[in-house]
This record gives structure tokens, C-alpha cells and sequence, in this order.
């Protein structure tokens, strides 16, 4: 261990010699971007192939009871991968690297560089459903974090390698550069400056030319438009918009309380096999759900929608149009389900393509609900391309990312007008009902969130461990004056804690308050310290967020506060010193 930071140390102090700060970001960007390229290349063909083994090799086709048994399979081996190898929790990844930028100073386990792809296989393969992207955002940012730390960068660059991770990862996956870089931006949450936008850049074009060295040139969802963007449609987007933004609410909502379900089960076990089980039997009733479902898309955007009662117990109801509506009703209400059954009982994948698949499907809902009326006709395509962005952009709060991202896998740039309209209202609406995004939620529930706003920003960073002083001296409440003041004169606070012999915090002395008597001599062995303490204004609990601590001083208007755990004392916090470690960090974030 001593001679590996060694070699690290030299490392470290070879490179500072020969390459420049930003030389050397450039560098490990490139690096990265090849590093989360190849990682993107390998998780889809890992995917893909056990994908094909399971489907092809062992005749599955019909209405077949292997539906039951493939997805619960799948779970159940990334919950053994997960619980028995890796022996951590691998959890929502997207939402793990914005605690670790909130919370762990960019800090990623190195078992991420490798564990979600191997248990993103596991899960996504057998036909869990949910995405791709999720797990190989998390193989990419943990490269990201790993190379920043090993090479001694600071704060800041190391949360932008994490950006360059992530975005090459994106860009590999899907193929789509500007989408990735955006991601970075809108759904990180990283500073738009020159000079974060260059690592991204290179990180995410270099991650693209490797998809398309590896796996070709050709978008993953690929389509000829047939009907261009007509003005006259207009309020059709619109209607589109609306209703993705309500139905993004219901998705993000009813994940949310899913998750709280499966919370509540203790046992790994039986949350596997409950989540497992539903999850099998979802799919066997309704095949469209099983994996990713870009297959089903790639088929709806090409006009062959007959295809997604395929293997299930209605095959031949496609004729009938209410109930194939009904149908199409049942896949957008089930898929957020079916995704959290997934995750929820030990899968690892992530939203994108549930969100993708979603929107996608109730595009096609609406365009088949308008020109079943007969007086009205939409274009089928444009709405499925259309509703897709606006579930994205509901969903995840990013507007840009949705627009970008389905522009790219589709290669539909002339739609860019109706995926802005729709997108733009998808957002609206579901930003009036759902305050913050599926991956920020629980965050921003426990106030551990990091956002644009830089004050937040650096509240998050702050450890409130490093700005609790321990060096005042403490009193007992039998202490006379005449001791008091002898305490005062070789201290340099005003304030002193009055704490019993098993140290519980029972008062404090301010200095102002005895400034009138302390010079009195007379007063010295009348005179108890139980005479002129008084009661903090309130105290802080150790855990405690430093927002809720800001909060605390201002409401209080208070300079100092006592930090007590269980009634024990700990130490106090300054406002001044509070001030000083923030200028620092903010310096430190803020730096160009």
C-alpha cells in the first residue's frame, strides 16, 4: 500500500512538472471518453447478445410461460452479483452520482467503473424493464471520478471528469454528442463555463466515434418522415405536451410510492421474489413491457404498431380499435410499475428508456384517439417521436436533454419545432405538479441536494465536522464568579458552555451578560455561575444539514449555536467561522 502512493505521489508530481492544469484535463477527457465509449459498446453488446440467447436460442415465441420465469431470473441473479461480489449497494445511479457530487466531494467506489455493467447485463438481458442508461452513466462518471482523484485534481476539475464520464457514456450509448453534453449540464447540474465545455466536448465526440467505429453509423431509431411539420397541427403538440406533462406527474409519482412499498420490506429475499413475481406476470400479460423496449418503438415509429400485441393473450385483437387503445392505455399506465418492480426487488437500470417507451406509446395513443374521431388527422410518427421527448422532459426536468436526445437516436432534426412544443409543455405542466425531478427527489427531500444556485451549492459541500470548535472552555454551574473571571481572562471567546459532570450542555455564559459585575470583587463567592447562565436559543444536532443550520442562525439571530448529540456536548459553530469556510469553497467552486 505504502509503495502504491508512492508511485502515486510521483505520479502526481511528474505530470504537475510537465503538463499545465488544464493540459492535463484535457488528456484525462480524452481518456475518459475512450474509457466510458468502450464501457457503452460493451454493456450493449453484453445486452444484446444475452438478449439473443434467451429469445432466440430457446424458442421464444407464442404465448410462452418463459416470460414468467426469464425477468424474475434476471433479478434474481443481479440481487446474488450485487449481495454476494460486490457487497454494496449499487441503488439509482444517476441520483448516487449527484449525492456523491452533493455530499462526497466527487467521490465515486471504484467497483462502479465495472459492477453496473455486469449488473446492468444481469437485470436488463432477462428482460427487466428498465434502461441502459443509468448503469453505464454510473460506470462513466465512476471513471471520471476515479482517474480526477488518482491524479490529485481538485474539486471542481474532478466533478467535471465526472461530466466527461457521464457524457461520454451518453454519447456511446446512444450515439448522440450534443444530447450527452447537455445531460451533463441540465441534469448534473455542472456550470456552463469555456471551461467545463471543452472536457465535455472532447469527451463526448471521442465516446461517439467509437459507437460509431464499433457498432456503425446508423441512428437506434431510424425513420423516414412522411409528413412534414405542418403549422396547422400545431395545437395537436400542444395537447400532446399537456398531456405528457400530467402523465410524466403520474409516472414520477407513482415511482416514487412504489419505491416506498418495496422500502418497507426488509427482507431481500422476499423483496426480490414480490418484485420478481410481479414483474414476471406484468410482462406475460403484457409482452411490450419486457427490457428496454426499443424493439417496440423502432416498430411503432415505422408504422408497424400490429406488432406489439405479438406472443400475448390478445394477438388477434389488433383489428378491434377501442380495445387496442385500451391496450395502449394499460402499457402507459403499467411501464413506470413494471420499472419499479424491477428495481425495487434488486435490478439495476435506470428511467431513460421507461420514459422513452412511454412517451412513445402515448404518443401513438393520441394520434390514434384523434383520427379514430374521423375528423381530425395527425401525423402518427410525428406524435410518437414527439411524445417521447415530452415524457423525457417531464420526467427528468430536462427540456434540452429530451430535444436533443430524440432529435439524434432518430435523426429527426425537421421535427425539431413540434419535440421543442411538446417537450416545453411536457416541463411546464409537470413542473406545476412535481417540484423536482425523479433523480432529485429524494435528495432534495433530505436537503442533500447540489443545484446551479452556487450558495445551495456550497451548503451542500460544507462539513459541518470541520467548523465545530471544541477549544472553549467549559463551566460548572457551581463555579463562583471569581473563577468564571479568571476562566475569561486566559480565553479568547465570549461565550462559555455550563455542562454537568456526565457532559449534558444545561446553559451557556455570554460575556456581555456579566461585563456589569465581573469586576466586582465583592460579588466573586456570592455570586454562581447557576445565577447568570441562560438557555441557548436552540442547538444543532450533528447530522443536521447546513441548510437547516443557515436557517437556524438567521431565524435565531444568533452568532453562536451549541452542537448536542443526545443531550451530550459537543462543541459549538460560529456564524464567522461558517462565513470563512464558505468564502473558501465558493472560491474553490467559482474558480475558472
Amino acid at each position: 500500500m505504502l509503495l502504491v502512493k508512492k508511485i502515486r505521489q510521483k505520479t502526481i508530481e511528474w505530470q504537475r512538472n510537465h503538463f499545465s492544469h488544464r493540459q492535463l484535463t484535457y488528456i484525462l477527457s480524452f481518456v475518459i471518453g475512450i474509457l466510458s465509449g468502450f464501457a457503452a459498446i460493451i454493456l450493449k453488446n453484453t445486452v444484446y447478445y444475452t438478449h439473443l440467447f434467451i429469445t432466440s436460442k430457446l424458442a421464444f415465441s407464442g404465448i410462452n410461460l418463459l416470460y414468467l420465469a426469464y425477468p424474475l431470473s434476471g433479478v434474481l441473479l443481479t440481487v446474488l452479483f450485487v449481495r454476494f461480489i460486490i457487497k454494496d449497494e449499487m441503488g439509482h445511479g444517476i441520483t448516487k452520482i449527484l449525492y456523491s457530487i452533493s455530499k462526497q466531494s466527487g467521490k465515486i467506489k471504484p467497483h462502479n467503473s465495472y459492477s453496473s455493467i455486469i449488473a446492468g447485463t444481469l437485470t436488463v438481458g432477462f428482460g427487466g424493464s428498465v434502461g441502459l442508461e443509468s448503469p453505464i452513466v454510473m460506470t462513466g462518471s465512476a471513471i471520471g471520478s476515479n482517474m480526477g482523484r488518482a491524479f490529485g485534481m481538485n474539486y471542481k476539475t474532478v466533478i467535471t471528469l465526472i461530466g466527461c464520464g457521464a457524457a461520454g457514456a451518453i454519447a456511446g450509448i446512444f450515439k448522440a454528442p450534443i444530447a450527452a453534453i447537455i445531460f451533463s449540464l441540465e441534469v448534473l447540474m455542472l456550470d456552463l463555463t469555456v471551461w467545463s465545455i471543452i472536457p465535455l466536448l472532447i469527451s463526448s465526440v471521442t465516446a461517439t466515434l467509437l459507437s460509431y467505429l464499433f457498432l456503425g453509423k446508423g441512428v437506434i431509431l431510424p425513420f423516414h418522415i412522411n409528413t412534414e411539420f405542418q403549422l396547422h397541427n400545431i395545437p395537436y403538440y400542444i395537447l400532446l405536451g399537456i398531456t405528457a406533462g400530467l402523465i410524466s406527474s403520474y409516472f414520477t409519482r407513482i415511482t416514487i410510492f412504489s419505491e416506498s412499498l418495496y422500502a418497507r420490506i426488509r427482507n431481500p429475499w422476499t423483496k426480490m421474489l414480490c418484485g420478481g413475481t410481479i414483474l414476471s406476470v406484468m410482462i406475460f400479460l403484457f409482452p411490450p413491457l419486457y427490457g428496454e423496449g426499443y424493439d417496440i418503438l423502432n416498430d411503432i415509429i415505422n408504422g408497424k404498431s400490429e406488432l406489439l400485441l405479438n406472443n400475448s393473450l390478445f394477438s388477434d385483437s389488433y383489428t378491434h380499435t377501442l380495445f387496442f387503445i385500451f391496450f395502449l392505455f394499460a402499457l402507459i399506465m403499467l411501464k413506470p410499475i413494471a420499472m419499479t418492480s424491477t428495481t425495487g426487488g434488486g435490478g439495476v437500470g435506470g428511467i431513460f428508456a421507461p420514459t422513452l417507451f412511454t412517451g412513445g406509446i402515448l404518443g401513438l395513443l393520441l394520434s390514434r384517439v384523434l383520427n379514430f374521431s374521423g375528423f381530425i388527422k395527425v401525423p402518427e410518427m410525428n406524435l410518437i417521436l414527439s411524445g417521447m421527448a415530452g415524457l423525457m422532459a417531464g420526467v427528468m426536468h430536462a427540456p434540452l436533454t429530451a430535444i436533443f436526445l430524440i432529435a439524434e437516436i432518430t435523426g429527426g432534426y425537421s421535427l425539431i419545432i413540434p419535440l421543442i412544443i411538446t417537450s416545453t409543455i411536457g416541463y411546464i405542466t409537470n413542473k406545476y405538479f412535481v417540484h423536482h425531478s425523479i433523480y432529485t427527489h429524494r435528495l432534495a427531500k433530505r436537503g442533500e441536494l447540489i443545484t446551479h444556485h452556487k450558495d445551495k451549492a456550497v451548503l451542500t459541500l460544507l462539513d459541518m465536522q470541520k467548523v465545530i470548535e471544541k477549544d472553549l472552555i467549559p463551566l460548572s454551574a457551581d463555579d463562583s464568579l471569581g473563577k468564571l473571571v479568571k476562566v475569561i481572562a486566559r480565553s479568547n471567546r465570549n461565550i462559555f458552555p455550563v455542562i454537568t459532570h456526565d457532559n449534558m450542555l444545561i446553559g451557556i455564559v455570554l460575556l456581555d451578560n456579566i461585563r456589569h459585575i465581573m469586576f466586582n470583587t465583592e460579588m466573586y463567592n456570592t455570586i454562581f455561575v447557576r445565577d447568570v447562565m441562560m438557555l441557548p436559543p436552540t442547538h444543532i444536532s450533528p447530522g443536521e444539514s447546513m441548510e437547516s443550520v443557515m436557517r437556524k442562525f438567521e431565524e435565531n439571530e444568533a452568532w453562536n449555536l451549541p452542537v448536542i448529540d443526545n443531550g451530550k456536548y459537543i462543541g459549538f459553530i460560529s456564524k464567522s467561522k461558517l462565513f470563512s469556510f464558505y468564502r473558501n469553497w465558493l472560491l474553490e467552486i467559482s474558480e475558472e
